[in-house]
């Protein structure tokens, strides 16, 4: 029969996204303008995003409805499998379950897709003819893509030059779909001519390219930024992940003791967890919720938890949240969609509050867990979904440690056949930890 899976229906995709900012314990506090510091308003952001995402992007309403129109289109991979990783659990011989919800099986093969779709849709309600938008390791890049082609929108990338070089076979993907590509630091822009003068070099970081993206979209006739993380707006469509795993786990007869999620900027993370964490507030379930990040971008748990830039150039509001700076430039490590220097504001407020936990794990331990899920459950880990198996690994052995069983839950945010260069450079031994204080934290 192979792996217990817990298998929903179309008709079973959830009909309304869930926003956890209507539950935490303290009101965020607002962003604020780059040039007067005061709290921004809907017309400040309304260069950047249509009126239709802001208004998600700011309330506190908390539910709210997914139109049919995306539906349709989330249905073509949606709902995704939970599922019993019963082999891992043996290899690891302990007397955990481990189970992981698995968003790979989208069209660009990651979560990224389920706010791509939405994004795309509303902006196109609101009259917008291109987006503009960075990419680290290339997943949101080729969501977004995707997104754009299905519903007629052209589509401009700037991916962080490390990556586009580690990663073209995603390069590929979004130029299939029909979205025009560049390496960031690009030409195109001042802010990325500005860089590559300074240091021709530079191997990008997401500050950058997200500057990029920003000046291009206030430049051009007709175009918004998308942005495939961190701000409320994303996590808020990333919900339909947990609010299935919720249910899938109630069906398995199942409470989870540990959820698990990567968390580069956070939307993998807050969609996996929030619908859970909503139940922690409520005081009904006990869950601990654990964010993975790299060691070598600490954000959770090196980072100060302050007003920042979300862009390396200033020209986002500043937002209060987990940030290592935002001129911080991150080792070029291969889990290029965790190089983020901040951290989502609803994600950072609910680790300052104790509601959530943050670990940081070291880039060749990380491999090492990804090689042993793959070869246990047969499915190749995305780098960055391989921190969420680290976590898991690392639970399951103290479960067995201490032994006492528990129920273990994490997200598998997307594949790695996209990622082989990366395990090419794992067998070869060029991958190496990167501690905090290398990496210049």
């Amino acid at each position: 029969m192979g792996e217990q899976q817990v298998i929903l229906s179309k008709a079973d995709i959830p009909k309304r996204w869930y926003n956890v900012a209507a539950d935490i314990k303290h009101p965020l506090d607002p962003p604020l303008h780059p040039a007067t510091n005061q709290p921004v308003t809907l017309g400040d952001m309304e260069r950047f995003f249509p009126a239709n995402l802001l208004e998600q992007e700011m309330s506190t309403q908390k539910w709210f409805d997914i139109p049919e129109e995306i539906l349709d289109i989330l249905s073509l991979w949606r709902p995704t499998p939970l599922v019993r990783a019963e082999r891992l659990e043996r290899a690891l011989d302990t007397p955990a379950q481990i189970w992981y919800k698995y968003e790979g099986v989208s069209p660009s093969g990651s979560h990224k897709t389920n706010t791509a779709v939405a994004q795309a849709w509303y902006n196109k309600q609101a009259g917008i003819r291109r987006l503009a938008t960075e990419t680290g390791a290339g997943q949101w890049g080729s969501a977004l893509s995707f997104a754009c082609h299905v519903l007629g929108l052209e589509c401009q990338v700037y991916m962080v030059k490390c990556s586009y070089h580690q990663k073209p076979y995603r390069r590929s993907m979004m130029q299939l779909y029909g979205a025009q590509v560049v390496p960031s630091p690009s030409d195109l822009t001042e802010t990325g001519r500005k860089i590559l003068r300074e240091d021709p070099d530079c191997p990008g970081s997401l500050g950058i390219a997200i500057s990029e993206a920003i000046e291009d979209t206030v430049t051009h006739e007709a175009t918004k930024y998308a942005l495939g993380s961190v701000l409320n707006h994303v996590c808020l469509h990333q919900t339909v992940v947990g609010l299935e795993a919720r249910e899938q786990f109630r069906r398995a007869g199942l409470k989870p003791d540990v959820l698990i999620g990567c968390a580069g900027g956070g939307s993998n993370f807050a969609g996996f967890v929030f619908p859970f964490v909503s139940e922690k507030l409520a005081g009904d379930a006990k869950y601990r919720v654990i964010a993975v990040e790299p060691a070598a971008c600490p954000t959770l748990t090196c980072g100060e938890f302050r007003y920042d830039y979300g862009d390396v150039a200033g020209m986002t509001p500043l937002m209060k949240m987990h940030t290592l700076g935002h001129d911080f430039i991150p080792p070029g490590i291969h889990a290029g969609g965790l190089r983020y220097h901040g951290m989502s504001p609803l994600v950072s407020a609910l680790l300052h509050d104790g509601v959530i936990e943050a670990r940081a794990t070291l880039q060749r331990d990380t491999f090492d867990a990804a090689v042993m899920f793959a070869r246990s459950e047969g499915l190749i880990p995305a780098p960055e979904s391989a921190h969420a198996v680290r976590v898991a690994i690392d639970e399951a052995l103290a479960a067995k440690e201490e032994g006492k069983p528990r129920v273990i839950g994490f997200c598998l945010s997307g594949h790695g056949l996209l990622d082989l260069s990366a395990y090419d450079a794992y067998f070869s031994g060029k991958i190496q930890n990167v501690e905090p204080v290398a990496a210049g934290v």
